[in-house]
């Protein structure tokens, strides 16, 4: 692109400010790069053609009164813009009109400013040799020479190009700064990663759910033995304790049958949902449930109706499944039997056709938890006061402390769940 149609662009698109003069140079942004000193197509009336930084100036001084604008100019040492010119360049510039008779890309002189900064004469020759004819018969104007004389094609892309300045190609561009392309890459193989550690994780769910209920029998028998042999070990209590509540589910071979539930919200207004609890309540990390979203939408994973959680933040080494859902509407009437938590909204609504009289029989059977950001509100606690919940509070920012959190979860169930089996 040429300095005047360049310029015109930047003019046009209210982008002056992004025209910066560096050195000798003016650089359009990213794009182009011309001399401040080279002439553009725009001719003036005097017949001569005005430079980059004439008209770059006039630009930025148009509010001026044209006697203050050529004080100004003068002070710069900038060639000035004559009056009779002024209001057809604005025009032209502003994109008021699409062309004009001032603008003249096709020059009458045969040469052209090669990329070494000379004068080429496409005719042949030194510039002292220009009035010497080189055909023969140029001097006498015999018809001979005109019929007999080839006008040579001038190259006027070339010209261009041999005033402008590239400031990038192909390879800057991947070089350059802010454009970290290795991040897309990243981003690319962390996708794929993710869809196949869900799926391997939607198999290892339902191989434990599985292997929870065909080993119960055989895990309660090892339990009572080491309990024998070594006495009050930590954990050994409530791990048999754990085990006969199981015994109480197994009523069929079916998988999914016996495994303890915990339910969630489905509303998006609540910290933990269905997307993030296995974080939560396996790792002891809380997740934001928004990013958890865009990670399965990036992987091309939809909402799952179910996931098994693992409880992993115990002393003993017994492995305990647990079935988490969000929709309590699914339920058959002997589901309810194995539900063992559940995590409020602090709403009414969410306890619609549960087949209970009252919140108090609610949680004298299930164990309720509100998790809440510790400079919340009192407000946002307000409901759930009423009700026998245990408040988890976490901090926004220090995901260290999760751990701590979702260990009161466990303990909170672990102790339902001795009651319940009457331990």
């Amino acid at each position: 692109m040429d300095p005047l149609s360049a310029l015109r662009d930047f003019t046009v698109r209210n982008e002056l400010d992004r025209i910066v003069l560096v050195g000798e140079e003016y650089r359009f942004g990213d794009d182009y790069s011309f001399s401040s000193t080279a002439e553009t197509a725009y001719r003036s009336k005097q017949g001569n053609l005005y430079t980059l930084e004439t008209l770059v100036f006039y630009l930025r001084n148009r509010h001026l009164r044209h006697t203050e604008y050529l004080q100004s100019a003068r002070l710069h040492r900038v060639p000035p813009v004559t009056l009779p010119d002024r209001k057809h360049l604005l025009d032209y510039l502003d994109g008021h009109v699409s062309t004009t008779d001032s603008v003249d890309f096709v020059s009458k002189d045969p040469t052209f400013l090669s990329t070494s900064g000379k004068d080429v004469n496409v005719f042949g020759g030194d510039d002292e040799d220009r009035s010497k004819p080189s055909i023969p018969g140029a001097m006498d104007g015999s018809d001979d020479f005109v019929s007999r004389s080839v006008v040579p094609e001038i190259d006027y892309m070339e010209k261009l190009r041999a005033i402008e300045r590239p400031l990038k190609d192909r390879e800057t561009l991947l070089e350059c700064k802010n454009k970290d392309f290795y991040a897309v890459f990243v981003a690319a193989m962390k996708k794929d990663e993710e869809r196949q550690r869900t799926e391997s994780q939607q198999r290892k769910d339902g191989l434990v759910a599985k292997s929870r209920l065909m080993g119960s029998d055989d895990h309660h028998h090892n339990l009572h033995h080491h309990h024998h042999n070594r006495g009050g070990i930590i954990g050994g209590d409530d791990s048999i304790a754990i085990s006969k509540q199981m015994m109480m589910h197994l009523k069929s071979g079916k998988l999914g049958e016996g495994v303890p539930i915990i339910l969630v919200p489905s509303a998006s207004q609540t910290l933990i949902t269905i997307y993030n609890v296995r974080e939560f309540l396996e790792d002891g990390i809380y997740v934001p449930m928004e990013k958890k979203m865009s990670e399965m939408k990036a992987a091309g994973l939809s909402k799952p109706d179910v996931i098994t959680v693992q409880k992993k933040l115990n002393r003993d080494r017994m492995v305990v499944a647990y079935e988490v859902r969000d929709k309590p509407t699914a339920l058959k009437k002997e589901d309810w039997d194995r539900v063992v938590s559940v995590f409020v909204l602090g709403k009414e609504w969410q306890f619609k056709d549960w087949p209970f009289r009252d919140h108090a029989e609610i949680f004298s059977k299930i164990a309720g938890f509100f998790v809440r950001f510790e400079d919340d509100s009192v407000e946002s606690a307000k409901t759930v006061k009423k009700w026998n919940v245990k408040i988890i509070s976490i901090s926004k920012n220090k995901r260290h402390q999760d751990r701590a959190a979702a260990l009161q979860v466990w303990e909170r169930i672990d102790a339902l769940m001795r009651s319940r089996s009457g331990a």
